[in-house]
């Protein structure tokens, strides 16, 4: 058994935080790979060090005194270094540091060294190798990731260490300038680790035991997600589900490699396990609800429209040619609905609307903004009948008004338009018909 595990910045945001954190990786030998954040907020008011970095490089980049900004980021580290009682100094790195922020070196250099900084440290505290991931992580003259290369040489430099240290988030680019992931990428660095050293599980650690079925800030005390599948994850993540960063599911998944998301702070709770597949049926019939808010429709409608060839490109083709992707397309004969992100919209709209008329002569077009998304996910619905007749008799009875619904020939999800103003009032209405009224 060998084991990849990745800690997020609440995790390591203090020394008290990284002893537990020793502690967890000490006590299974299994845990050879360590993939470290930088370290997040201690308390609720203070800042983490990654916004520190990004703010202290600003400050250097625009020509303003940024020392004092570098000196309280050098404080974080040295705080924790002193209360972890290690002989370990940071020092010419710091050095480097500034000299880098000088030259203007970038701001995915700022923001990768609270990675690369805390893997310093970590690697002191375990007596394991440190590998910069600059040195094995890479992406290409595009700035896209590049798997196969990665997979190469990581799986190669691996193959000659027992335990190790890789910091998430970065990784460099062919001229060797670092190059980050977008925020949390370092959920996608120890996905990546785990499929290159091949191991049987990948632990992500971090603030919460798992997924919930639904958000704790509009449900109270959500039940827990025991098993999830990669698709199910895929499905929540992209509506709204943030305990994983939802890139993170793809190496591990091309290797059938599960991921059990845990809590540092109670390293006993057993967590969710996200899995390719599985005869395990979930508890309830649905897996989870997730929903984003800031969506707007744009109906348009046309006689005849089911029997005009190329219809439908010509309507996509409008909101292609202004650079606005869409979430949704429901139709019916003669109407054709695009939901689409309300900010993205609200600035081209008029464009667009010149570009149907131009392209596809509808005889109507109409918007409406304000609207919200809801994803009922689940494997359980594919051999559940009356699942949608439950969601709507849920939301009928709570008086919501159901704007769009679109379900997936998987079978896998259901999602809801509602307007925003009832966004919270329809998934509570979902989790109780589900969860609390369970037949």
């Amino acid at each position: 058994m060998s084991k990849v595990v990745k800690f997020g910045g609440s995790s390591l945001a203090s020394a008290e935080q990284f002893k537990k954190v020793g502690d967890i990786i000490r006590a299974d030998k299994s845990r050879q790979y360590v993939v470290p954040s930088a370290p997040g907020k201690r308390f609720q008011e203070d800042t983490k060090v990654t916004d520190m970095l990004y703010a202290c490089y600003e400050q250097a980049e625009n020509g303003k005194e940024y020392k004092k900004a570098l000196a309280a980021i050098t404080a974080r580290y040295q705080e924790i270094i002193d209360g972890l009682n290690l002989s370990l100094s940071l020092n010419d790195e710091f050095k480097t540091i500034e000299k880098k922020f000088k030259e203007k070196a970038g701001k995915d250099y700022a923001a990768s060294r609270g990675e690369y900084l805390n893997g310093i440290i970590m690697a002191a505290y375990l007596g394991y190798e440190f590998i910069d991931a600059a040195a094995v992580i890479f992406f290409n003259e595009e700035g896209n990731f590049d798997a196969d290369k990665t997979d190469e040489v990581l799986s190669e430099r691996l193959s000659s260490c027992g335990k190790a240290v890789i910091p998430g988030f970065y990784g460099a680019m062919p001229d060797g300038t670092v190059k980050t992931f977008s925020r949390g990428g370092s959920d996608v660095t120890g996905s990546i680790v785990a499929k290159a050293a091949m191991v049987d599980v990948y632990e992500n650690w971090t603030d919460v035991s798992g997924f919930l079925i639904a958000d704790p800030r509009i449900i109270q005390n959500p039940e827990g997600i025991d098993v999830i599948t990669y698709r199910e994850l895929r499905e929540l993540s992209y509506m709204g589900a943030t305990v994983l960063h939802e890139d993170a599911i793809f190496p591990v998944r091309q290797k059938g490699i599960p991921i059990n998301i845990r809590n540092t702070n109670a390293p006993d709770d057993s967590g969710t396990w996200i899995v390719g597949s599985t005869c395990q049926k979930s508890k309830y019939v649905i897996t989870g609800i997730a929903g984003k808010r800031g969506f707007c429709s744009v109906n348009i409608e046309k006689d005849m429209m089911n029997a005009e060839i190329g219809f439908g490109r010509k309507v996509l083709h409008a909101f292609e040619e202004n650079g606005i992707s869409f979430e949704h397309v429901p139709s019916g004969i003669d109407t054709m609905t695009v939901f689409v992100h309300q900010d993205e919209f609200i600035h081209k709209e008029q464009k667009v609307v010149a570009g149907l008329h131009r392209l596809a002569q509808p005889d109507a077009i109409e918007i409406e903004s304000d609207l919200a998304l809801i994803a009922v996910v689940g494997r359980g619905m594919k051999s559940t009948r009356g699942t949608a007749g439950r969601i709507f008799s849920a939301l009928a009875h709570a008086n919501v008004n159901v704007k769009m619904i679109d379900q997936g020939s998987s079978e896998l999800n259901i999602i809801i338009g509602v307007a925003d103003e009832d966004f919270e009032t329809a998934i509570k209405a979902i989790y109780d018909i589900f969860v609390i009224t369970r037949i």
